[in-house]
């Protein structure tokens, strides 16, 4: 871990010392200014990572110094030194993107605490990027379908990460495989032999959240009959995955904060802790960065959880991968249907390679089990594919209403025997074919016959 550099910029010397001899004995490197235009020279020269600024400095203001060094050092942690009466200009300070403030006359334990989670908030940034950076040139993952760049990076990401003991935050939409990246992750890992639990935060009460995941003592309320391991402790040397974490109530977010800081558990009416060993795998399709700025999500949860990123991406993001997930999948189906369907012709796979996918893989999956499902023969044509796919997908490249000759085919006979009340003799004339050719239609295109004449 490297060494951080800190800077306290205090015209009051006393003041500048006890901070300084308070930043030296958390490991700090540490230089001290008494105006803010000596502190922002050095700054340009040679950066640093912790900033203590005075409100009130002889030659420019803090707020001033706050905001240049931030211009250009937005990750540099600053902390604002003020006396009572310009409180108010400190938490205008925060608002700037200053992380805290101290309010003079203080004491040195504030100090230290408010250093110490400057240090904790550098460590975890310097820890997110020196991963990032050894997240290269990987072989692709062995059992993953996917061949396009975007996948085989995310290959690589799931394969260096593995490995190191860290809380991962997956950033994904729903239907793009966040469960399964979350076991490739698992299952690559030390904790590969214990166990792997998921659990979905959104759409459930506080209450029932709390005592899924922290289990109940025997008579903790009405109803508690008996003891109950809750996820957590049951997957103790192992792997959780809490998916839609941006769902989490608020007090729940306070109470996982907690297990993550000191590692141990109380179940709900328990009184002893329980000490607990697990990774941390969250993921969600909420922009966390703006639930942090609307106060529906905690900064320090936050930055917990999302020590590696991994983003996957949609479907759409990857479309030279659909036709190896659509065989895929219909090597899959015709095994659970017990069919004999071959291959997806050239235009039917034409017409699933445009389509943009709002579900993402899972919704080609469902494609495909429904197409393996209604095949007659041994090959999926676009008559097996769902209706309304055809248009969407041409409207999606910009021309609607391009449709292959035999969706036409079939629309228009449709058409014509629902016109006709299903009169197969007055259908064949106006369609001008004979009633063999006509019939042939029906069971090829799978259209509603009505009744048997």
């Amino acid at each position: 871990m490297q060494e951080f550099r800190a800077a306290v910029i205090d015209d009051e010397t006393q003041a500048a010392k006890l901070v300084g001899r308070a930043l030296e004995k958390l490991g700090f490197e540490v230089e001290t200014f008494g105006l803010g235009h000596t502190f922002l020279a050095r700054m340009a020269e040679d950066p640093f990572q912790l900033a203590f600024i005075d409100l009130k400095l002889p030659d420019v203001s803090g707020i001033a110094v706050l905001e240049s060094i931030k211009t250009g050092f937005e990750n540099i942690e600053a902390v604002i030194i003020t006396g009572h009466a310009s409180i108010p200009s400190a938490v205008e300070a925060t608002a700037k993107g200053a992380s805290n403030y101290i309010v003079k006359p203080f004491r040195l334990q504030e100090v230290r605490s408010v250093a110490r989670e400057a240090l904790e908030k550098l460590e975890l940034r310097e820890e997110n990027l020196r991963l990032k950076e050894a997240l290269r040139e990987t072989p692709p993952l062995k059992d993953f379908l996917g061949s396009s760049q975007v996948m085989l990076d995310v290959f690589a990401m799931i394969r260096k990460i593995a490995g190191v003991n860290c809380n991962v935050l997956l950033q994904a939409d729903t239907g793009t495989g966040k469960e399964r990246a979350a076991r490739a992750i698992h299952d690559l890992s030390p904790r590969k032999n214990k166990t792997f639990v998921s659990f979905n935060c959104g759409g459930f009460t506080e209450e029932l959240i709390s005592s899924e995941l922290f289990g109940h003592e025997k008579g903790a309320f009405t109803g508690a009959t008996a003891t109950k391991i809750g996820l957590l402790e049951s997957a103790n040397g192992g792997t959780v995955f809490l998916d839609e974490i941006g769902e989490m109530p608020p007090n729940m977010q306070v109470k996982l904060l907690h297990v993550i800081q000191e590692r141990s558990i109380l179940r709900v009416g328990g009184t002893q802790p329980i000490e607990l060993d697990i990774r941390i795998i969250a993921a969600t399709n909420r922009d966390l960065q703006e639930a942090m700025a609307a106060g529906e999500f905690r900064e320090d949860l936050f930055y917990r959880l999302n020590v590696v990123s991994i983003y996957l991406p949609t479907l759409a993001e990857r479309k030279a991968d659909i036709p190896l997930l659509a065989n895929h999948f219909l090597e899959t189906f015709n095994a659970r249907f017990g069919k004999g369907v071959k291959s997806i012709s050239s235009q039917a796979m034409e017409v699933l390679t445009q389509y943009n996918y709002p579900g993402n893989v899972r919704e080609l999956e469902n494609i495909v089990q429904r197409a393996v499902a209604l095949a007659e023969g041994d090959v999926i044509g676009t008559r097996e594919l769902p209706p309304d796919l055809l248009n969407l997908a041409f409207s999606s490249i910009g021309t609607p209403g391009l449709l292959p000759l035999e969706v036409v085919e079939r629309r228009h006979i449709q058409h014509v025997l629902e016109a006709t009340g299903y009169n197969k003799g007055l259908s064949c004339t106006i369609l001008g074919i004979p009633r063999t050719t006509l019939w042939r239609r029906i069971k090829q295109y799978g259209l509603d016959a009505g009744d048997e004449e």
